[in-house]
């Protein structure tokens, strides 16, 4: 609870800050920003980054997320592997998309926002795939920028090896950036996994990785130090936007908080998985459902507020909704779990509110429901923070170093009920859906 407490406090400093008038507002001189994703994941975990942009001024059109068709790297990079892409692969969807946004905009650079393996996308592009000439700013968030471990063993080929070929010739030369182009990091001090001298999450617990703490830090870049901070809070927490506006504009931001819209519009992608890993591809005839819930109950509040089947293009709006209200977002796909998702109110609009079915476990089949507590942009850390499923802790959630950004409440099997979810401050309840209807549910929270 103290470090909770402490979290807050920081929390109350930021707002101290916004309370300054005019510290900074967007300018026609900003450039466009192109967020990357890391491995595995979506252009949707910027949202909240996003929206802490649009509420200091910066214009929708010119915050850009790419969403990587394959987001998962290669076991061995030059080695073809079904649902996967390859450093290059990612290279030339970041090319073209830099391109495009460039286009779009018609200003003459950007600037390139990353996280985890979105840093080894956007240095290979600066570096080898003359993206120097069309990027004015780099910030890497959690940078893998020195692998995971440094080995001639395990991970061999691996894009992820600090040893292997490809992060060799990324960190040669006295500096570790590309001149002309501006970089700046931001690391945790101690509490990011993929940033640690042993290999316990790597699944070699008590073995060294060859690493320390700074791993994420590169020579010629300004390091930024965000104490406390988990692998992915160091792209996706309040206090990274601060130093990632800073950075790219050259003044505070004016404000923190985030500026609700009466009627925010959503929309994004209902995507799916290929060889048992999440893809980013538009599955089309999947159907989308949306209700308005009770939050203290999980109960549904009238009919459908939204309903589509997709197109060919995989969208599942535009849905106007409103700022206060919490939805349960049912997906439905021929051969996927039908997944209800409950979420935090939507403040804002997007068009990267892009969606997934659940993947079901071991054991799930005998199950009477299943309910994941989700934090996409954040892991679960115990003594940090508070999370829970009806009540209790979710097991599954490692102590220490914050881990994982899910946990799981298998109930038996049983009539459908409201199950209570909490983190940290926020909380509202969902429905146990069952699992003999091949239905799973997920509680997301937006931070």
């Amino acid at each position: 609870m103290a470090s909770l407490f402490r979290r807050h406090l920081g929390l109350l400093a930021f707002a101290a800050l916004a309370a300054i008038p005019n510290l900074g507002r967007a300018q026609s001189s900003d450039p466009p920003i192109v967020f990357v994703h890391g491995n595995g994941d979506t252009a949707a975990l910027w949202i909240a980054q996003i929206w802490h942009f649009e509420s200091n001024g910066y214009p929708r059109d010119r915050l850009l997320a790419l969403n990587l068709r394959y987001p998962s790297a290669r076991s061995v990079d030059d080695k073809p592997q079904e649902g996967r892409s390859s450093t290059a692969e990612a290279m030339k969807e970041l090319a073209d998309f830099v391109a495009a946004a460039k286009q779009k905009t018609g200003a003459a650079k950007v600037a390139l926002v990353g996280n985890s393996r979105g840093a080894n996308i956007i240095r290979n592009y600066v570096k080898n795939g003359g993206g120097k000439d069309h990027v004015s700013h780099v910030v890497l968030g959690g940078g893998v920028n020195h692998g995971v471990l440094l080995s001639d063993t395990i991970l061999v080929g691996s894009e992820f090896n600090g040893s292997g070929a490809f992060m060799k010739q990324l960190n040669e030369g006295p500096d570790e950036v590309v001149e002309g182009v501006r970089f700046m990091t931001l690391r945790s001090d101690s509490q990011d996994k993929y940033a640690q001298p042993d290999g316990r999450f790597l699944g070699m617990p008590g073995k060294p990785t060859g690493l320390t703490y700074d791993a994420p830090a590169l020579k010629g870049a300004e390091n930024v130090v965000l104490a406390g901070l988990d692998h992915r809070e160091t792209s996706y927490a309040t206090a990274a936007f601060v130093e990632t506006y800073r950075f790219i504009t050259g003044r505070a931001p004016s404000r923190l908080e985030i500026l609700p819209e009466a009627e925010p519009v959503l929309n994004g992608q209902i995507n799916g998985i290929t060889a048992g890993t999440y893809d980013n591809l538009p599955v089309a005839g999947a159907k989308l459902t949306i209700y308005a819930v009770d939050p203290r109950t999980g109960q549904r509040l009238g009919d459908a507020v939204h309903s589509k089947t997709a197109g060919t293009d995989g969208l599942w709006g535009p849905f106007k909704g409103r700022s206060d209200a919490f939805y349960e977002m049912v997906i439905e796909i021929s051969g996927q779990l039908t997944t209800h998702i409950y979420r935090s109110p939507f403040p804002r609009g997007s068009e990267v509110v892009h969606v997934r079915p659940a993947i079901a476990a071991k054991g799930d089949e005998t199950a009477g429901s299943v309910v994941t507590i989700s934090r996409p942009r954040g892991y679960f850390g115990q003594g940090r923070d508070i999370f829970l499923i009806d009540g209790a802790m979710p097991a599954g959630v490692n102590d220490g170093v914050p881990g994982v950004s899910t946990g799981r409440l298998v109930l038996p099997p049983g009539p459908p009920r409201t199950i209570p979810v909490r983190f940290n401050l926020e909380s509202f309840a969902v429905m146990s859906w069952p699992a003999a209807e091949n239905r799973q549910v997920i509680a997301e929270f937006h931070y």
